[in-house]
């Protein structure tokens, strides 16, 4: 076994370059282990299932049966409920860990706790922890493979919360939810999000088939949040769900008016909530009701201390950066989301409706992975903008930049392509001509470019 990375030494400056380097080696591992779902010609697919990260957390002491949690399936909306329910589980004073995927800018926005990431030490002193039981596992015959990267991962996250000694847990499913790894916990609520089409080559080619992937979080007996979904959807939901005897909670009654807009009243545990939700767009109602849902049957069936005036200052309280996220730089109105797929292209073409009106220049920095439909996102969201920079990403699975051209060019729209997501930022803000510039279609180029627009604004 190696040596713990993390080294107590009274010279501060050598403790701080010696765990630098053990997190940087930490990271470094964890990226040699991706990608896990599209790794190129010639490289067998992956059969995913709960045995492998059964037996590592066998391994580390069942990390995940000493703390209740809450588990989050969907297509889209997942991060965004999990942020305001664990925004609202802070708020009500209790200690919570958050699990999400994927990141914008570092791995360790994935495991916060009390909405504070993982310190860099931690997470190098885990990650080693865990890679050292699953390559033991491996020689000891009792795993065929090393895990993947998310299951290391999400190992990690499950040991950090153990040993911290959360009181409740938010975990949001990576792909599926059926044999995903966070499926390993027993929740003491399911709630599943907005369901589309995504992943079909793994999930199935239907929204039927994806909801059966989804309901794999339900548990007999057990609790599920929710919201009416696609017609296939509920239909997949409420056969499962009377299959197994779960009991349905709907956050429908959470759901403010059509055409509300701002900060609205709901009713909740006899007392009148106001709403009032940093995360813009009328899509984040749906999610914002979630969270509600659930915090709401956490107090009502679990007994945990939630009031109406914690759930009021949590939603308030919510960070959740890359969903509509605005920043005023260069006098650029800049406006970032993560709409990775076409549910959530039209969310965000719904959410930018007032920023887009007048006669101020309207640009749009785009990308996005090859696996994703670049057609129908291109006909959902180039036709609003007056021109498109479309941008490369670091990630095997980036789009080429000759289909992102040809997206827009069947879309009706010219696009300009960049050799960087630098450059791409730079192009838009001299020939947005002090307009708005939106940036989206994959977290990798948000994640990329609010960094470099934060640092910029920061004078870094």
């Amino acid at each position: 076994m190696r040596a713990s990375p993390v080294l107590a030494t009274p010279n501060g400056m050598r403790l701080y370059t010696e765990v630098s380097m053990s997190y940087a080696a930490a990271i470094e591992q964890l990226n040699a282990k991706v990608p896990e779902l599209f790794t190129g010609v010639g490289v067998p697919r992956r059969k995913f299932s709960l045995d492998e990260i059964g037996v590592l957390l066998g391994a580390l002491g069942d990390p995940q049966l000493r703390f209740p949690s809450v588990l989050i399936a969907g297509t889209n909306g997942k991060g965004s409920t999990a942020a305001t329910l664990a925004s609202i589980l802070i708020a009500s004073g209790l200690r919570t860990g958050l699990y999400t995927s994927p990141h914008l800018a570092r791995v360790n926005e994935r495991i916060q706790m009390n909405s504070t990431e993982i310190a860099d030490e931690a997470f190098a002193a885990l990650y080693f922890r865990v890679d050292d039981a699953a390559q033991q596992l491996v020689l000891d015959g009792r795993l065929a493979q090393l895990p993947s990267f998310f299951e290391i991962l999400t190992a990690q996250a499950l040991l950090y919360f153990a040993e911290a000694g959360v009181e409740i847990a938010v975990l949001e499913v990576g792909m599926g939810g059926r044999l995903d790894a966070t499926n390993i916990v027993d929740p003491l609520l399911s709630v599943i999000t907005d369901i589309s089409l995504e992943h079909t080559e793994w999930l199935g080619p239907t929204v039927a088939a994806i909801t059966r992937e989804k309901a794999g979080i339900l548990r007999r007996g057990g609790t599920m949040v929710t919201l009416p979904q696609l017609p296939e959807a509920n239909q997949v939901l409420g056969e499962i769900a009377a299959e197994l005897e779960v009991r349905g909670v709907s956050a429908a009654e959470y759901m403010p008016a059509m055409g509300v807009i701002g900060a609205y009243p709901v009713e909740v545990l006899g007392a009148e909530v106001s709403v009032d939700s940093p995360l813009a767009g009328a899509h984040q109602h749906r999610n914002i009701a979630l969270a509600i849902a659930a915090s709401a049957e956490l107090a009502k069936t679990h007994g945990f201390p939630i009031s109406s005036a914690s759930m009021a200052a949590g939603i308030r309280q919510t960070r959740w950066p890359g969903r509509l996220e605005h920043i005023k730089l260069r006098g650029v109105e800049w406006i970032l989301d993560v709409a990775h797929n076409p549910a959530g292209a039209w969310a965000l073409g719904a959410g930018l409706r007032d920023a887009l009106e007048g006669n101020k220049k309207r640009t749009l920095v785009f990308s996005c992975l090859r696996d994703k439909p670049v057609e129908e996102m291109g006909q959902i969201l180039f036709p609003l903008f007056d021109e498109v920079i479309v941008a490369p990403i670091h990630n095997a699975r980036a789009a080429a930049t000759a289909d992102l051209q040809a997206a827009a060019h069947a879309s009706g729209v010219a696009a300009l392509a960049a050799d960087s997501v630098a450059q791409a930022l730079e192009l838009a803000a001299i020939r947005s001509q002090g307009g708005v510039v939106v940036v989206s279609g994959s977290v990798y180029l948000v994640g990329e470019a609010r960094s470099l627009l934060l640092a910029e604004s920061e004078g870094k």
